[in-house]
């Protein structure tokens, strides 16, 4: 039986860039670098963000962006917040997809490496709620 989620891996180019990224564009904190000793397949880092565990692993990236992504949810006043911190990191924010109401607000970000992350102020049940009223 799957108990729940692990982790998330993403296979990036700088593991420093990616440590920036994280730490100063979430507030995740680093806790492990494997420049030391390599246990896995390349140089890696792992962070905590609340309670996910996020690995980087040097590598090569997806080499296209597309819409496959991570979401983190997050609350509505926090949103401008990351919008800030992400803008000055120089991250590539896309615009905001069209929403019906009640569904929350996002914020859809790539990372320097094409990773898709999601910023969201909703939930599965407020979603649900929503589209349902639309029905």
């Amino acid at each position: 039986m799957v108990q729940g989620l692990s982790h998330l891996t993403f296979i990036v180019r700088d593991l420093e860039r990616m440590s920036l990224f994280l730490c100063e564009g979430f507030g995740a904190k680093e806790v492990y670098d494997s420049s030391e000793r390599n246990f896995s397949r390349s140089r890696e880092k792992f962070f905590l963000l609340g309670e996910v565990w996020i690995a980087a692993m040097e590598g090569e990236p997806p080499a296209h962006k597309s819409y496959q992504h991570v979401a983190f949810q997050v609350s509505e006043s926090d949103l401008q917040t990351f919008e800030s911190r992400l803008r000055n990191l120089g991250v590539e924010i896309e615009p905001p997809r069209s929403r019906i109401a009640g569904e929350g607000d996002s914020l859809y970000f790539y990372d320097f490496d094409n990773h898709l992350f999601e910023l969201h102020t909703g939930t599965l049940e407020q979603r649900l709620a929503s589209y349902k009223k639309v029905s």
